[in-house]
Order: C-alpha cells, then structure tokens, then sequence
C-alpha cells in the first residue's frame, strides 16, 4: 500500500495533507525517515510516526455521509480561527473528513467518509468528477458569456475544464442558473463569473458525481445508499 494512502485512512490526515508531511521529512518508517512520495508499506509489518505519534492499521468499518451544509460552517476538520466546522454537524466517527470543500459562503451536498480512495476519485482532478451547481448571480448573463463559460476561462493561468450551463430565469437585475463543472479548484465558480463581473449571490452544490442532494433539510446528513456509494467508487 502506498504511504499516503495508508496514512489517509487511518489518521486524521487528508492524502494531500500526508505528501506534505512526507515532503517535509515528517514521516518515519519503522524508525526512519520516508524520502518517497510513492514509497510502498506493508500495513501488517512497517511502523509508521508522524511526530513522534504511532499510525496503526484500522479495521474500522467505512461510513459514507451526505450533508446540506448551512452557511457560515467551514469545510475542514481542525481550524483554530474558525468559529463553526462542518464537523459538528456530523457524528463523532474517528478519520472521518469532508470530500473536497465547500467555502464558508456555500451551501449544499457535501460529502464525507473515512474511505481514502472515495475521498480520491472525488477530489482529484483525473478522475473529472461532476459537480453540480444552483447559482444566483447579479446581472444579466449574454448568451456569448454563456458560451464562454462553457468553453472554459482562464482561472491563474490555466484554463477550465469545459463546463454546461442551464438557464433557470434572466433578467436585467439577476440570473438563476446551473451550471456543471467537473473540478474543485478554490471558489472556482464564484471565480468564473467574477471574470464578467458577476458577483455570485448565492451558491448551492446539488449534486457530485451520481450523488444528488434531493430534499435533504439545511444542516441534515444521511447515509449514502449502497447504490449511490458502489456508483461512485
């Protein structure tokens, strides 16, 4: 197994978060010090520390959740500065991390397990995960910024994946729309419109992957059926 993974899945590190550690010479196995990302364990034999603290193998059945997260929660397990987490919201199940992030401002379906390759086939970028958005923006959205949207706009020098757009009501003053991505770049929706200058009002993820947020209540969260979780690993 690699490194990363087993460290994702049986601590409170995110994948990312291990190469980082890894990176940084952070990492022991079996006393010494990992100088791979790609390095390979055997999760029954090598001992692995981060910081002088033990990561042992866990048998723990995986959980699968979804969540309408409210605003003014943010997407993260730890924050010293913030105030709410998303994780209150959630039981208290050990190695369990949100799936991607929603920002402070958003609402919506966002997901959550201690399964490190769900949290990957969701989050990176080669596995072109959907995600679905209901947006309400100011202003009049053209038909041509449609298309450039839709063709993909350049966000820190690189240019977006092409994304869909689906009219919901315009006027002068304000478009509803939703629009389909398929990355999870830093407020990258908000960011695309910002390009044509309009400021995004408000931001609800309806759907990642084959998972729909349906009727599930503001601060509310379910078990994902054995469907939606066998159709998205």
């Amino acid at each position: 197994m690699r490194l990363n993974k087993f460290i994702a899945e049986n601590s409170k590190y995110s994948r990312r978060k291990a190469d980082i550690l890894i990176k940084d010479r952070l990492v022991l196995i079996n006393g010494k010090t990992a100088d791979s990302l790609g390095i390979q364990i055997d999760p029954e034999k090598d001992k692995i520390e981060i910081n002088g603290e033990k990561i042992t193998a866990n048998k723990e059945e995986k959980v699968y959740f979804a969540l309408n997260k409210p605003m003014g929660f943010i997407s993260t397990r730890e924050d010293r500065h913030a105030k709410r987490t998303v994780m209150e919201l959630l039981p208290k199940i050990d190695n369990l991390k949100p799936v991607g992030r929603l920002d402070k401002e958003t609402e919506g379906l966002l997901l959550f397990t201690n399964d490190g390759d769900f949290i990957l086939k969701h989050t990176h970028p080669r596995y072109e995960c959907k995600k679905k958005y209901h947006v309400i923006i100011d202003g009049f959205l053209t038909d041509e910024e449609k298309k450039k949207l839709e063709e993909g706009v350049m966000l820190e020098e690189k240019k977006t994946y092409p994304a869909k757009i689906n009219g919901i009501r315009r006027d002068k003053d304000e478009t509803e729309l939703e629009i389909e991505i398929h990355e999870g770049r830093n407020r990258q929706v908000r960011n695309m419109f910002a390009i044509f200058r309009h400021n995004v009002k408000y931001l609800q993820r309806i759907e990642t992957g084959t998972i729909k947020l349906g009727d599930l209540k503001l601060g509310e969260f379910r078990k994902l059926t054995k469907e939606e979780i066998n159709d998205n690993i």
